[in-house]
């Protein structure tokens, strides 16, 4: 069986609450899942310490048991000191996609252009 640390979401519309659970990866995100592991309110500020909280002895045991955590979950335990960090490297994150190029490089046609039509009215 194939085990997970993800997030179960909870909540109303609108109003995300996330459990930290362990569950099987066949089961549906919000369905059954083995053991609750902690809570994730991403509501409340970035620097409260009810933002994540998380049984870390249940979840080393279940991460000696072979589950593998969501990236989410994972960078969670990153920032308890759980798991070690892991390099990340997405260079074309801050690319802007082929349409805000394409309108990019017409803007840097126009604006040559118009910079080349007052030289050519000062030549003459």
């Amino acid at each position: 069986m194939a085990m997970k640390i993800r997030l179960a979401r909870g909540g109303s519309k609108k109003r995300p609450f996330y459990r930290i659970v362990a569950a099987d990866s066949r089961m549906p995100r919000d369905g059954r899942f083995i053991e609750k592991l902690g809570t994730y309110n991403p509501l409340l500020p970035k620097d409260s310490e009810d933002r994540v909280k998380m049984d870390l002895d249940r979840v080393k045991a279940w991460l000696d048991k072979g589950a593998k955590p969501t990236d989410r979950v994972a960078r969670m335990l990153e920032a308890a000191g759980v798991l070690e960090k892991k390099v990340r490297n997405n260079p074309k994150k801050g690319q802007p996609g082929k349409a805000a190029q394409e309108r990019a490089e017409k803007r840097a046609a126009r604006a040559a252009e118009a910079a080349e039509a007052p030289a050519e009215d000062a030549a003459e």
